[in-house]
Order: C-alpha cells, then sequence, then structure tokens
C-alpha cells in the first residue's frame, strides 16, 4: 500500500506533466492560428526558431515573461494569455474584476460617455454581446419596438434582441444584410480569439427561425464592415442610426479587453427628433 506522501508526490508529479502537456499545444494554437511557422514566430520574436521548436515538443519550460512575449506577438487576447501563463505553471498575470468593481476613473469615464451621449443610445457589450450597462436613451428607444416587453430576458444580449422574433427583429429593416453582418463578426470574434463562450453565442444566434443554414460557415469573401448601419420602423415611428465600435486601447485588465461599447448615432433630422421626444416623456 502506498503511503499518503508518496500519493502526494505523485500527484504532483502528474498535475506537472500535465501542465507541461498544456502550453506547448497552446503555444501550437496560437501560432497556427496566425498562419505563422516557426521561423516566422522566431523573427517576430527575437526568439531562436529551435527554443520555440522546443517549447512547442515539451523539451523546454518557458519562463513568465517568455510566455507573455510569444503569446502578446501573436496576438492572444488578454484572457488566453493568463490561460497560457496558468498552463505554464505561473499565476495569471491580468486581473478579471466585474465592470462594477473596475477603477474610479475608468468607471466614470464609462458613465460621462454614456450621459454626453445623451439623448442617442449607447451600450457597453461584453465579448459574447451581454449588455453590461447602458444609457437611458438606449432604454427609450429599443424599449419602443420590442415586439413582446415580456420576453425581454433579465440578462439581455444584442444577439437576442435583434434575432429573437419576440424582441426587435420584427422591426428591423432589411433584417438580413445586418444579421448575416453581426453573424459574420461573431464567427470572426470566435477564430480570432478561441473564446469557447463565442461558441455557444453563435449557436444560440444560429438556432433562432428563419436563419438561413448557409450562415453556420463563416464567409470570408467578404471585406468585415467597419460601420454598421440600424434603421427600425414600426407604426410610423422610425429611428436610423449609424453604430460605431470604441475598444480601450492597451488594455492591462481582461475585462476592459473584451468590453466594447457601442454608440448610435441619427443618420437623419428624423431621428434625431424622435429620439429628442422620446426623452421629454
Amino acid at each position: 500500500m502506498t503511503s499518503p506522501g508518496h500519493r502526494a508526490r505523485e500527484a504532483v508529479r502528474y498535475a506537472r506533466a500535465m501542465t507541461g502537456q498544456l502550453f506547448p499545444a497552446l503555444l501550437r494554437y496560437w501560432r497556427q492560428r496566425r498562419g505563422l511557422s516557426q521561423l516566422e514566430l522566431s523573427l517576430e520574436t527575437d526568439v531562436s526558431a529551435r527554443h520555440i521548436s522546443y517549447l512547442e515538443s515539451n523539451r523546454a519550460r518557458p519562463g513568465e515573461e517568455m510566455v507573455l512575449r510569444l503569446l502578446s506577438v501573436l496576438g492572444a487576447p488578454l484572457r488566453a494569455q493568463n490561460q497560457a501563463l496558468v498552463a505554464a505553471g505561473y499565476e495569471p498575470r491580468f486581473a478579471e474584476p466585474a465592470l462594477a468593481a473596475l477603477a474610479p476613473e475608468i468607471d466614470a469615464a464609462i458613465a460621462q460617455m454614456m450621459r454626453q451621449h445623451e439623448p442617442f443610445p449607447l451600450v457597453a457589450l461584453s465579448l459574447d454581446g451581454t449588455l453590461v450597462r447602458s444609457n437611458e436613451a438606449a432604454t427609450r428607444v429599443f424599449s419602443a419596438f420590442l415586439a413582446e416587453p415580456k420576453a425581454m430576458p433579465a440578462t439581455p444580449d444584442m444577439f437576442s434582441l435583434l434575432f429573437d422574433p419576440r424582441l426587435l427583429r420584427p422591426f428591423v429593416v432589411d433584417w438580413e444584410t445586418l444579421a448575416r453582418g453581426m453573424t459574420f463578426r461573431l464567427h470572426r470574434e470566435r477564430l480570432l480569439t478561441g473564446d469557447a463562450r463565442l461558441k455557444d453565442t453563435l449557436e444560440r444566434v444560429l438556432a433562432y427561425p428563419g436563419v438561413p443554414k448557409a450562415w453556420r460557415q463563416p464567409d470570408f469573401s467578404q471585406d468585415p464592415q467597419p460601420l454598421v448601419r440600424v434603421e427600425l420602423a414600426r407604426d410610423g415611428l422610425r429611428v436610423a442610426f449609424l453604430v460605431t465600435v470604441t475598444v480601450f486601447s492597451a488594455p492591462q485588465q481582461v475585462t476592459l479587453d473584451e468590453l466594447r461599447i457601442e454608440s448610435c448615432f441619427p443618420l437623419d433630422d428624423r431621428t434625431r427628433d424622435v429620439c429628442l421626444q422620446l426623452a421629454r416623456r
């Protein structure tokens, strides 16, 4: 019978072996995702191709800074860099505070953006499209176009709002064009980040009625549109917005790295007037 001490040592050895196998797999995954050979990655990072080969074959263990150098050059998001650090046996480097626990100056900046954008909608979204914060205009405007207000989920997300027939979808002008673009963006984000949450979101989106089966595969024949146009019409009420996306530059937190702020700008005087009228109610 083995002693408790022996079993503990075996467990540690097993954990180390699994850790050693995971980091090489992650490094190879991100390198291939970016379409780089070991030599090309070597030139980008100033690390010898031989050492990269050793890291991918688990014949060498990377230092903490080496992990960060390789993954940052490969464009891995901060969440993935944390995962690689843990896989290599280190602590995560980038914090993931709740949005409400962000530094006061960041929270104040987001709140100011939302106030200044009134009376036009502005929302803050997580990577998977969940609405984590919105200004009053967003609530006013979008509520006016909900087919079944009681169907609004407790934690709404932009994909549900635009794909669920009970929410905004019946009133979206040229819905198919907008939805196809959003699906393409979701495919692209999933491929770029490797985030499992986006796979779940994509499956949910594709399961909505009327979503073409062809959208299950990403279509790279068209370039992603830098700007999005959203037009809603219901019983004589009509608004049209240009939607821009803002991200934080060089964030050092996973929360900020994944945050998307979407601002709606009126495309015509009619939309501007509708937003002003809704604000006065």
